[in-house]
């Protein structure tokens, strides 16, 4: 159905209590290339038996590990056919760590919904605090739902990072798993676009892509890692804009600026001509 603006906008999603575990944190870690040779101490400290350190994009799924349906695009006012949606930006800014567990609850509003003409772009905001009222994390989400556009909304603005005129002052190269997506998906996202061929033909991609949250959560690995000595503690925020798939099997080459307070980063697939894969890509240091 079209999208209705007026019932849509500004709505209040039903809040989410939730639990997380010190093996979903090790199973998330893993999902997005984590302890990939068991001789790095940095890489192993992901997957510790029971105080993992917990990357700042685990917020991303924390919520989720522990679904095992597919994904459904139904909000107030908004129906969409899930073939229809692509994911087209992630936000999170961290209030403090986030601990190897716990409990929480999420609460989710529709911020704002942009009219692209021939897309409508819908963008959530929400909040997570612990089951003890402690602020933990805010985060933006943002889904492009191609042929839904022309509601009759606000056509919006997108915010553009402007990288440095020189060399990246760090390029790092990070092999995928041809089987990374089946992986990733057990941390709660079974949209068969990452898992089954004939839906992702459909979709109109000749295999199945990863899923831009695991792109999202292997680049800030890559970067914690390589740039920032394996201190997770050390991003208070993180946002990307995804711009082009990324097949399960490529090399994700990642290009980090260091710039003041923040590191800018892009990222593309090697194998292909380094097309991108994010960008407006922004590391947000303590």
């Amino acid at each position: 159905m079209p999208i209705d603006l007026s019932t849509a906008l500004g709505a209040e999603l039903p809040s989410q209590e939730f639990s997380w575990t010190a093996s979903d944190v090790a199973l998330y870690a893993l999902g997005v290339g984590a302890a990939g040779d068991p001789m790095d101490t940095v890489g192993l400290a992901y997957v510790d038996d029971s105080q993992p350190k917990v990357l700042p994009s685990f917020a991303t799924v924390a919520a989720t590990m522990n679904v095992t349906e597919a994904p459904r695009v139904s909000f107030p006012g908004v129906e969409i056919d899930l073939a229809k949606v692509v994911h087209g930006s992630q936000s999170v800014e961290l209030h403090r760590p986030i601990p190897a567990d716990g409990t929480a609850v999420t609460t989710t509003r529709i911020a704002e919904i942009q009219d692209k003409g021939s897309a409508a772009v819908i963008i959530q905001e929400s909040e997570t605090v612990s089951a003890e009222g402690e602020k933990l994390w805010t985060s933006r989400s943002g889904i492009f739902a191609k042929g839904e556009g022309g509601f009759g909304g606000e056509r919006g603005t997108s915010e553009k990072v402007e990288y440095p005129q020189r060399e990246a002052d760090h390029t790092i190269e990070v092999e995928s798993l041809p089987q990374q997506a089946l992986l990733y998906r057990l941390c709660g996202d079974r949209n068969p676009l990452h898992s089954d061929p004939a839906f992702a033909e459909a979709a109109g991609f000749p295999r199945p892509i990863l899923h831009g949250l695991c792109s999202y959560g292997m680049v800030l690995r890559a970067v914690v890692d390589e740039v920032l000595g394996g201190d997770v503690e050390r991003v208070r925020g993180y946002g990307v804009t995804f711009g082009g798939v990324f097949f399960p099997g490529e090399t994700m080459r990642i290009r980090v600026w260091e710039d003041g307070s923040q590191l800018l980063v892009a990222a593309t697939a090697a194998e292909r001509d380094d097309a991108p894969v994010l960008k407006n890509v922004v590391v947000t240091l303590a």
